[in-house]
């Protein structure tokens, strides 16, 4: 039996995937990797996910497709995958060791019990290569360690607090049943994979080990600074999916964990959204800003005050352009520097 289906979308990866693969190979014939190549171009990805399948044949599936971005790459592994869980590693990441024996043994004995858990959460780790740093993210303050439960004890998440991909192995039938399906050809749609899910896990488990190791570090990351503020319209393009995803009633019959989180999660990334729209001065950001405003009003009205009046960006929403630029800019640059984005 798969344990875990592991999805590692690939684009021109061929300097960095080995250690991401080599790294989930400890699972052996309890997990499968699915490796993705998402049409490279400059290198050889494909031949080097093609090895890995020629040598674990029962455990590696190589695809290659044509490129349609990260989503499209997550989209098909979870169309293709056949573990219990699903699980998202990108392929300049890797895997603790320790970490992945003890959530892969905790998964085996939960199933063996015929108690498995719709959602296991983990810790992250930002890892710095240039000069060796770490910052582990975890949720012993918002989170019960170690037993289940559900989104009625899911205490306050501070500001700073989110859940990222990295943290969330999904069981596989109820992210199917969410009907998560990612935009392709767009960065940040791990937003999306992070928010739309939630409602449809009712059982959780969280395990303070620090499972996933997240390198920071390439300029051309989707997080590096600049990419952020050039891509703009890819935030505002998966704010909007985000935004559609539930309507504000919806969202107010939730548990209140899950709802405090949900309206957490839409108010964390509006605020990254104005951040980097707002980084650089222009009429056509400031045309899609507008169009966002109007998007959310159209589409829910109560979701829309909600956001706008009562979010953490109700301190910018009615200050110059300018104003807006610095403010938000501060708020970034001591997030960065405390996790050491790029």
């Amino acid at each position: 039996m798969k344990y875990i289906s592991f999805t590692v979308p690939c684009y021109n990866s061929a300097s960095y995937m080995k250690k991401c693969i080599d790294s989930l190979l400890f699972g052996g014939e309890d997990v499968e990797i699915i490796i993705v190549d998402d049409g490279s171009t400059k290198d050889n990805t494909w031949e080097i996910a093609k090895s890995y399948q020629d040598l674990y044949p029962t455990i590696v599936k190589a695809v290659h497709k044509s490129n349609g971005g990260h989503g499209s790459g997550v989209n098909l592994g979870m169309a293709i995958s056949e573990g219990l869980y699903f699980k998202v590693v990108d392929s300049d990441d890797w895997v603790n060791i320790d970490a992945y024996k003890t959530l892969l043994d905790k998964i085996k004995e939960h199933h063996l019990a015929q108690v498995s858990p719709d959602l296991y959460i983990v810790n992250y780790t930002y890892e710095h290569v240039e000069d060796n740093t770490q910052f582990t993210c975890r949720y012993v303050k918002q989170l019960p360690v170690n037993e289940f439960f559900g989104w009625k004890r899911v205490k306050t998440f501070r500001r700073s607090a989110f859940m990222m991909m990295h943290a969330l192995v999904y069981k596989k039938d109820k992210l199917i049943a969410s009907r998560t399906i990612l935009p392709e050809n767009t960065f940040y749609v791990d937003n999306i994979f992070t928010f739309r899910p939630l409602p449809f896990m009712k059982s959780i488990y969280y395990m303070d080990i620090d499972f996933y190791r997240y390198f920071i570090g390439r300029p051309d990351q989707s997080i590096n600074i600049k990419n952020f503020v050039e891509r703009y319209d890819q935030q505002i393009l998966v704010m909007k999916r985000m935004l559609s995803s539930y309507r504000y009633e919806e969202l107010m019959q939730f548990d209140n964990g899950l709802r405090r989180y949900m309206f957490h999660c839409l108010a964390v990334i509006l605020l990254n959204t104005l951040l980097f729209t707002t980084a650089k001065k222009s009429q056509e950001r400031k045309n899609a800003l507008t169009e966002l405003w109007a998007f959310m009003k159209s589409f829910d009205l109560k979701l829309y005050k909600k956001l706008k009046h009562r979010s953490y960006s109700i301190f910018v929403n009615y200050l110059p352009w300018s104003l807006k630029k610095q403010v938000l800019m501060i708020g970034y640059i001591i997030v960065r520097d405390k996790i050491k984005l790029g």
